[in-house]
């Protein structure tokens, strides 16, 4: 009897305890992680000291690599804006995609995701989290079906289009569906740096919604012409980039801040100042995200739209932007498309690490579902990446092969299948179409075609070239242009 009331007694133990640590336990599992990507704008491969950059320095975003993990093989959407940004939302290549390539709807925006596309920001939003984005949208013009209010963003700041995008001291930027007057910049006065204020709204945001699950996508505009910086960021470089390089832009007139890019006489040290007020904001949101005390409990991505730009008075040449990559925007050699990356997460993600795991912008959707327990469509061509972040390899699964199109240019094609690369270039005109293989394992600059002595390798590339895609709605490739 002694013994049976023992018995009892542990039993009562052992099941208070079980209810007393119950709900901390349930509260740990139900706890979806918070999400924040940051996305440059034109940030090439060599563009962090991290990276390589010798010239200038980002002690913030290293920190970043010092924290989590960096990516040595990671793609973007496309070698543009607009068809990069619809890969990431979509979770799919350029030969599916909705949107491939950039077009100009007027007076303001672009054309238009489709309203059925199923988007990332819709996915996270479902799973129960709260959506922002803050920066440059350039899929669909203001109340269009690419609003980004249309496409699974709960709030928006910053710029809609793309074109609007090339000024740092704009007439106005749009708060939802509200368009915001920049007094500050009215004529030529430069009195509201349009990164700064979007910066406002992106840290209120965090601390309006950092007792909820929040996916903040920070799609920034730098350091995308024009190659402008305020004075205290440019007092910091001038002088130290010589020779300078003078652009000579459109600095009045109708097209005044509406699209062509103003003049920079220190196109050098504009170009350094910009990366580092963009490595400056990088800190603030990691310090905000700390401040509220959620940094432990958020995945943070940082990487690039594409590589690098010649315009504006860019000299991705001087600052070695490309590191040992060749080609800039616009190419599908790897320096138009392969970014940097680093992702942290802090007790998930082995600090200080580094992998050499290809994938690309299409992989983020089907990766950031799989971490928030979201929904991915069937038609997507990523394929998660988690068991990377998780440091288990040999369980990450890996494509049959990566595909770009790009549409402009006489039209380019390019597919990675394991360490080879098969680009065409002049696609459009069969006459001129150059078919290039490199090996990517001994040849990461893309400097001996060894298409000639591969011809059985090159006729299996094609034939999955000629059958990743599929013809756009509103776009046909063999043509080069939008269907009216």
């Amino acid at each position: 009897m002694k013994n049976t009331k023992l018995f009892i007694i542990q039993l009562i133990f052992i099941f208070a305890i079980g209810a007393c640590s119950s709900p901390k336990e349930k509260q740990q599992v139900e706890t979806k992680p918070n999400i924040v990507y940051i996305l440059a704008d034109d940030l090439g491969y060599g563009d962090l000291s991290c990276y390589g950059q010798e010239l200038f320095s980002t002690p913030n975003i290293d920190k970043l690599a010092e924290s989590g993990l960096k990516f040595t093989q990671h793609y973007s959407g496309s070698t543009v804006c607009a068809p990069s940004r619809s890969s990431l939302m979509t979770g799919q290549h350029t030969g599916h995609t909705f949107i491939r390539g950039n077009k100009e709807i007027q007076p303001e925006g672009q054309h238009p995701l489709e309203a059925k596309a199923f988007t990332l920001a819709e996915a996270l939003q479902d799973a129960g989290y709260v959506t922002g984005a803050f920066g440059k949208w350039g899929l669909g013009y203001p109340g269009s079906e690419g609003d980004p209010n249309n496409q699974g963003f709960d709030e928006f700041f910053g710029y809609n289009c793309q074109r609007i995008g090339h000024h740092y001291y704009p007439y106005h930027m749009w708060h939802n569906q509200e368009k915001i007057m920049l007094e500050g910049n009215e004529g030529k006065q430069t009195g509201e740096y349009g990164p700064e204020v979007i910066q406002e709204y992106a840290l209120k945001f965090l601390e309006d919604n950092h007792d909820k699950p929040f996916f903040m996508y920070y799609p920034s505009i730098i350091p995308h012409a024009e190659l402008y910086a305020p004075e205290e960021y440019m007092e910091k470089y001038r002088g130290k980039f010589l020779p300078e390089k003078n652009y000579e832009g459109v600095d009045d007139g109708e097209n005044f801040r509406n699209g062509p890019y103003g003049s920079q006489p220190e196109s050098h040290a504009a170009f350094a100042a910009m990366i580092d007020y963009l490595d400056m904001q990088v800190g603030e949101i990691v310090a905000k995200l700390k401040e509220l005390g959620v940094y432990e409990n958020t995945l943070i991505v940082f990487t690039s739209d594409n590589g690098p730009h010649k315009e504006g008075g860019a000299d991705p040449d001087y600052f070695n932007s490309n590191g040992p990559l060749k080609g800039y925007k616009r190419d599908l050699y790897e320096g138009g498309i392969r970014v940097p990356m680093i992702a942290v997460w802090e007790g998930q993600i082995a600090p200080g690490t580094e992998t050499d795991h290809p994938s690309a912008f299409w992989d983020v959707f089907p990766t950031l579902a799989e971490i928030s327990g979201a929904t991915v469509p069937e038609n997507t061509d990523g394929i998660s990446f988690l068991p990377t972040l998780s440091g288990k390899k040999d369980n990450q699964e890996k494509h049959e092969y990566l595909y770009w199109e790009f549409h402009e240019l006489g039209g380019r094609k390019a597919l990675r299948k394991g360490d080879w690369k098969l680009l065409q270039y002049n696609v459009f005109n069969p006459e001129k179409t150059t078919t290039e293989l490199y090996n990517l394992s001994t040849d990461i600059g893309e400097k001996n075609n060894v298409a000639d002595e591969n011809p059985e390798l090159v006729k299996e590339m094609l034939e999955l070239m000629n059958n990743a895609r599929t013809e756009s709605e509103i776009f046909t490739f063999e043509s080069g242009t939008y269907l009216q």
